[in-house]
């Protein structure tokens, strides 16, 4: 099911090595579309923007570049008029140099007309990464106004571009992707607790059992064993075996696991090892802060002045007016967490995430393994640090406080409900840094399950500040309460599902789940008979909430559940709401068990969901709560387990965590951790989860590198893969709860 409803951002490069190929002689069908690429005498029919000089030099177009531009597309040479075929495959090659070196160019293919689509971008640093550039890629759409266009702006100083030998042939057969899958044993590439579980899953066309060895960073053996096939795993097409080495309680760095001719990548057997784990997951959200300078010297490397403030080009979130024949006001919105790679900020992505993050503190005070000083003052290093406040509160607090600038004021329309989302009036492409970005931005309707969502975490919040700030504590209860009667007034707002030019539409059909999570909260926070009543009665409450998928945005009845078997609390009948958490996780447990890759996700027909890497650590968060609520080492042992997969035991070896591993995703989408595109910008931090597989494969670089994808095999690491390869906030809190469960257990 599509999540979050997205234009069209573009199609970037393919992986280097699939894609950069010697150009080959057209054949009979290949149609070349650029009229004068080599430039023998004049530069016509190309043009170049304001500012941009441009003549023929030796049988090239050179562009004298002006300094002091702020972004690519403030100094262009470009050829217009080219018509392009959706689904078929082209050829672009060009020669281009740099005078001084190492200038980075944006080559683009896309719209010449509003809105400007880009259907392929490569952003090579010229001379040092060569000088003749070849790539292919499938149009994503039908157009007669097609362009090719170099982008040389951003350069504080001016200098000089030489283009020759430009090509766009159409007709080229489609190049085959075939992802690099490095050795055939995968494992868990951070590392494994001495005393938990640790499996391993081994790809061979063996049918027979095999012999397997444990060896340390000397290479010596120190366990061994025999592998246990399993045939073929549906989610990936490939014929596994499993190793379980869990007997092994050694510690050190360095393991590797050696099968069939084949050594893993290396591995830790640590009792700290998810302790970092746990800080990077949760120092993700420091750089995802609206309105707010990120310090280089808290987050080296990732130092931006604050976004979205109202200092020129950028039109800032301190006065926000609706969508017209909305409201008729504006709103302070400023704050907040940008919600994925973009710059829209979404209640209900917001409230989840808000949840997850505080639902990882409230654990600490609870749960028999919980370790409240491992969140403490001080140990994310960000600007509340001191405060006496531990952490992660601080960090939720950032966005807490914009939820409860998104109600609806008092006096207005639809007073107490809060608006669904706030972002740009229309989308953006990539890379732009949050304080460049030029956009109008815009209110959009009030949402029931929006009012709710701010109705949950302001209510879960109240509880959690009280002993640090008892001022913000009723605030938050009072627009808790609030918002409550609000969604009661009005319970059948829901979101527009095509409300998603700018930014995600985040639809929902049904509020019943967020009513009983929005009660749930409010009762644990007030123990007041109202909320109890409504919980009771709600047929929520006895519900099988415990899908294949598991929980997320969309479907919160077990941010509900799961607060009410845990946090202390007098509700009747409570016994049976734990037994039903302990139920769900018996469910995802067996599914982890029948699978070869040990992971608790099935989803029907192996049809992988957008966020499938969240689905599976939220599933992971069901096992892992009925560990706390029973003390039973089959959950503690299935929930660390769930690690493995998302820290590279998958059929592409691949850890989903930026820097955990020896490969890990990289080029997660986003608009200012851009490296792929923009050679200045870094990657995403340590400790950002991508989204990982998604059989959809709505992007344009997952359809035409992914077609007929099985299951796991359904993504790829390119920043302008959306659909398979976004970072998100909710993705994050995801992986932090976990992270920090793990942490625990060593």
């Amino acid at each position: 099911m599509k999540r979050r409803n997205t234009t069209l951002l573009g199609v970037t490069a393919l992986l280097a090595a699939a894609l950069t190929l010697p150009a080959g002689p057209a054949g009979a069908d290949e149609v070349e579309l650029i009229r004068n690429g080599t430039f023998d005498s004049s530069t016509d029919p190309w043009w170049s923007s304001a500012g941009v000089t441009t003549a023929v030099e030796d049988g090239e177009l050179c562009a004298a570049i002006p300094g002091g531009t702020a972004n690519r597309w403030d100094a262009i040479v470009g050829h217009n008029e080219l018509t392009l075929q959706a689904g078929q495959t082209y050829r672009l090659s060009f020669s281009a140099t740099g005078t001084p070196a190492d200038h980075v160019v944006r080559a683009v293919v896309g719209l010449a007309v509003d809105p400007y689509d880009t259907y392929f971008e490569v952003s090579p640093q010229l001379s040092v990464s060569g000088n003749d550039y070849t790539y292919t890629f499938t149009a994503p759409a039908d157009t007669t106004q097609g362009q090719v266009a170099f982008q040389a702006g951003g350069s504080a100083d001016a200098w000089r571009m030489c283009l020759d030998d430009v090509s766009l042939v159409g007709g080229v057969p489609p190049e085959e992707y075939v992802p690099d899958t490095g050795p055939r044993v995968r494992v868990n590439q951070l590392a494994y607790l001495p005393k938990g579980p640790k499996n391993a899953t081994l790809v061979t066309e063996a049918a027979t059992a095999l012999p397997w060895e444990l060896r340390n960073a000397d290479g010596t053996a120190v366990a061994r064993g025999r592998t246990v096939p399993r045939g073929t795993d549906a989610s990936s097409g490939q014929n596994v075996h499993s190793l379980d080495f869990g007997s092994y309680r050694g510690t050190g760095k360095g393991f590797t696991l050696v099968a069939d001719g084949e050594t893993s990548r290396p591995f830790d057997i640590s009792a700290a090892a998810y302790e970092r784990l746990r800080q990077d997951s949760l120092k993700f959200y420091y750089t995802q802060r609206s309105g707010q300078e990120i310090r280089d010297d808290l987050r080296p490397g990732y130092g931006r002045p604050a976004g979205h403030v109202g200092e020129a080009p950028n039109q800032g979130d301190a006065e926000v007016p609706c969508q017209e024949g909305v409201c008729d006001y504006s709103l302070d919105v400023t704050g907040g967490w940008y919600d994925a790679g973009d710059h829209g900020k979404y209640v209900v992505n917001g409230g989840i995430s808000t949840w997850e993050l505080l639902r990882t503190y409230e654990r600490s005070l609870y749960a028999p393994t919980g370790s409240p000083g491992a969140l403490r003052d001080g140990t994310l290093r960000i600007p509340e640090s001191g405060n006496k406040v531990p952490d992660v509160l601080d960090e939720a607090r950032w966005e807490l406080e914009f939820l409860l600038k998104m109600q609806v004021p008092h006096g207005q329309p639809l007073a107490g409900m809060a608006h669904h989302k706030i972002h740009d009036s229309e989308w953006t492409g990539l890379p732009l840094m949050p304080h460049l970005d030029p956009k109008k931005r815009e209110l959009h309707p009030p949402t029931t399950t929006a009012t709710l969502n701010l109705a949950a975490t302001a209510a879960q919040a109240a509880r959690l500040y009280k002993p640090y700030d008892r001022a913000f504590a009723k605030e938050a209860l009072d627009a808790a309460r609030t918002a409550w009667r609000a969604a009661l007034a009005h319970p059948d707002l829901l979101p527009d599902p095509d409300d998603g030019i700018g930014g995600g539409a985040y639809p929902d059909t049904d509020a019943s789940d967020e009513f009983y999570w929005a009660a749930a909260q409010l009762y644990l926070t007030t123990g007041d008979a109202e909320f109890a009543r409504f919980i009771l009665k709600s047929p929520v409450h006895t519900a099988d909430i415990w899908n294949p998928l598991g929980f997320d945005w969309q479907r919160t009845a077990a941010a509900g559940r799961l607060d009410l078997a845990t946090v202390p609390n007098r509700l009747p009948g409570l016994k049976s709401v734990r037994a039903s958490v302990v139920e769900g996780a018996e469910k995802y447990l067996a599914t982890l068990r029948e699978h070869p890759y040990g992971m608790p996700y099935g989803p029907k027909d192996n049809v992988y969901d957008w966020g499938s890497n969240a689905q599976i650590l939220n599933n992971a968060h069901v096992i892992a709560t009925a560990y706390d609520l029973t003390g039973d080492r089959r959950y503690r042992d299935g929930a660390l387990q769930s690690l493995d997969y998302i820290l590279g035991r998958n059929a592409l070896n691949i850890s989903y965590v930026t820097g955990y591993g020896d490969v890990t995703s990289v080029n997660q989408h986003s608009r200012w951790y851009a490296h792929q595109l923009e050679p200045s910008l870094p990657n995403p931090p340590a400790g950002t989860l991508s989204g990982g597989p998604n059989s959809s494969i709505q992007d344009p670089v997952a359809q035409s590198l992914l077609q007929g994808c099985t299951g796991q095999f359904c993504y790829v690491d390119d920043i302008q893969s959306w659909s398979t390869n976004e970072l998100t906030i909710n993705w994050n809190a995801a992986l932090a709860w976990m992270a920090s469960f793990a942490a625990d257990q060593g």
